[in-house]
């Protein structure tokens, strides 16, 4: 069976130094970095069209978050990003 290709981005394959990515990859890096698993829920808020910068951080602390509770709602990427305000 062939492995899914994750897509290279900043704060996912480390090709740049972590000082100097924004907050919102800073943040997604840790996920990443924490939790490999967890790149395509984090791609999903990094890549959504209907966030600002500000709104981007929100739903990504919030499912940050959320992964130590599994009765968080924000568990879900799709409500992360909702409840940022997209």
């Amino acid at each position: 069976m062939a492995k899914k290709k994750v897509a290279a981005t900043r704060w996912h394959d480390g090709s740049d130094q972590v000082e100097n990515l924004t907050d919102c990859e800073q943040i997604a890096h840790t996920i990443v970095t924490e939790r490999r698993d967890l790149e395509p829920s984090v791609a999903r808020i990094m890549d959504s069209e209907t966030l600002d910068e500000d709104q981007r951080a929100v739903a990504l602390n919030a499912f940050h978050v959320s992964l130590s509770d599994p009765d968080d709602p924000n568990r879900s990427p799709r409500v992360a990003i909702a409840n940022a305000g997209g």
